[in-house]
């Protein structure tokens, strides 16, 4: 490693195509954990939530929807709090996401971002979002737009998540359910469809090996610094 000063050898690795490559094993149905952003009565977030629940199911993954009334705002209870534990719980539980937020004054809605603020980079030495799948949808009150979706897009990002390359928008929602909030037909549902096949391949290509994908080279250089003052510091 002569060539690279900067480089920690200690820390730095070749591809491990066995592992990269490495078939699944895995037997048990793609974990789905669905998130959406609207405490009404008529949802329109959380009809297109149910919606994209049953194409799951149908694709063959196990789908749980965490419902967030009752949730506190972020910092207002403590972690210990039964629906911020229950939110935790699940996510360490899932292996992708569905996020769908109402687009309110060109953003997410503070239900939906209060969810993800509760979801920690690190939990107890478990990372509950890192290496998960993410697909991302929003419902708009008035014409096509993609402002919740871009932020979450760039949340999903932040959180370490895997976000896959197709997304839903769905314009005018109040126009795309009907009084039993089954989604009507359209080129809306036919993109849900696509983003939900989407998702489940994606999960069931990275599961198994995302550990792998998201081992980091920086984080490897911090484990081995502290394992050397620790053993320095016993030396002494």
């Amino acid at each position: 490693m002569t060539d690279f000063p900067a480089l920690r050898p200690d820390a730095f690795r070749p591809i491990d195509r066995e592992v990269l490559f490495a078939q699944d094993h895995a037997t048990h149905k793609p974990r789905v954990l669905m998130l959406y952003g609207s405490l009404r009565d008529r949802s329109y977030s959380r009809f297109l939530t149910l919606e994209a629940a049953r194409l799951l199911e149908a694709l063959g993954a196990e789908v749980k929807i965490f419902d967030p009334r009752g949730l506190p705002l972020p910092d207002a209870d403590s972690a210990d709090h039964a629906k911020v534990r229950e939110l935790r719980e699940l996510s360490m539980w899932s292996e992708a996401h569905v996020w769908c937020s109402p687009e309110r004054h060109g953003a997410m809605t503070g239900v939906m971002k209060a969810q993800i603020d509760w979801l920690p980079l690190s939990l107890g030495g478990m990372r509950p979002t890192q290496g998960r799948t993410l697909a991302l949808m929003q419902v708009c009150g008035g014409s096509q737009s993609f402002n919740a979706l871009n932020q979450l897009r760039i949340l999903g990002r932040w959180m370490r998540m895997v976000t896959i390359p197709n997304q839903s928008s769905v314009a005018k929602a109040f126009n795309e359910f009907d009084d039993a909030g089954r989604m009507r037909p359209s080129s809306y549902y036919d993109r849900v469809v696509d983003v939900m096949e989407e998702l489940v391949k994606f999960t069931l290509l990275l599961r198994g090996r995302s550990d792998y994908l998201t081992d980091r080279y920086s984080e490897r250089v911090e484990t081995v610094e502290e394992v050397s003052r620790r053993v320095n510091q016993s030396a002494i």
